[in-house]
Formats: C-alpha cells, structure tokens, sequence
C-alpha cells in the first residue's frame, strides 16, 4: 500500500511540475506575442525565452496558439472560481455578468490588456483557438448555472449551456468593440452594453 501512495503522490508531483512548465512557457510566449506579433514569433524564440530546446517546447504544446489558449484556460479557473462566490440564488445571467468581471479585470488592468485584445481579435490562427477556449470554459462553467436554474435534468443543462455560450459571445463581442472604438468608453461598459441588450434588466 505504501508503494500505491508513493507513486500516486509521485504522479501528482510531476503533474504540478508539467504545469508549472507550460504556465512559464504560455506566459513568455503571450509577452513575446505582444511585443513582436503573434505571426512574427517563432517556437524557436520562445524556447530561447524559456531556456529550453524548441523541441522541448513541443512536449508541452503542440502549436503556439495552443500556448494562447493554455494561458486562457488559467484564467477559466478564476472564472469558475468567481462564479462559484455567487450568492446561490443570485440570477444566473447576472451571476455570469459579475463572474466575467475576472476576465474583464485581466485585459482592463494590465499595461497591454489592449494590445493583448487585439491580437485575439485581428488574428485568423487564433480563432480556432478561442472556440476552443469557449468550449472549455463552458465545459466547467455550466455545472455551476445548471444548479442555478430552478428545475433539473437535462433541460437545466441545455438552457444552461445556452446562457454560458451566450455570455461568452457577448464577453468577446465587447472585447472586439473594444480594440476598435476610439472614444472613452472602458471595456466594463462595453460589456455591460451587450449584456444588456441580449437581457435588459
């Protein structure tokens, strides 16, 4: 029993340290993104970045959009993780509103939140990748909405699933508008807009 639980922990120590490696090399690549472009970065770089071989780089992500989406799929745990300190009976579009507040604050709060919104917005590669991201972070968001609704089965999860994949939409809608308008409006408010307009309160 002794040797089960050795190597149990083994695997669980080795999966902390496999993530630790593909968050550093997902976040190098995202500032190398940023600074130089997406398309004019190449594997090798990053590698360079990282202090490892390109072929190293490749046991952890199998393209660099996937290095895009790895670092996005982090912020769905804080996503999950803020829709989860909802109060219970709290609507559930409202609750998805004020959870994606998280991913707003990501993009608002950092020096190249924008240029980081234009990237994902402008670059033909990466949409691949964000529908991919949408249906991760709707994989671990819709058990939380499900239990929200007031009935259950499979009907909570359809409506459930619709609401997320809603709200998701409107998220990257806003983000868009964001990376094209020209006036003051910050991209909370452009969230709230869109929101808005597919449930007035």
């Amino acid at each position: 029993m002794a040797a089960t639980g050795a190597k149990t922990e083994g695997g669980g120590v080795r999966e902390v340290a496999r993530r630790a490696v593909q968050a550093e090399i997902a976040a190098k690549a995202m500032k190398l993104f940023l600074v130089q472009g997406f398309e004019q970065t190449t594997v090798n770089q990053i590698a360079a970045e990282v202090g490892i071989s390109s072929r190293s780089v490749f046991r952890y992500f199998d393209s660099k959009e996937e290095m895009v989406v790895g670092e996005l799929i982090e912020l769905g745990t804080e996503l999950v993780a803020a829709l989860e300190h909802r109060p219970a009976q709290e609507d559930p579009w409202v609750a998805l509103r004020q959870a994606l507040q998280v991913c707003v604050d990501s993009l608002e709060g950092h020096p190249l939140g924008l240029r980081r919104a234009t990237m994902l917005a402008t670059t033909p590669s990466l949409r691949t990748a964000m529908i991919d991201k949408h249906l991760r972070w709707q994989q671990i968001l819709v058990p939380d909405i499900a239990k929200r609704l007031q009935h259950g089965g499979e009907l909570a999860e359809l409506q459930a699933r619709g609401l997320v994949s809603a709200a998701l939409s409107c998220l990257d809608v806003a983000a868009t508008a964001w990376t094209e308008t020209h006036d003051t409006r910050t991209l909370t408010d452009l969230v709230d807009l869109v929101f808005a307009a597919v449930r007035p309160q």
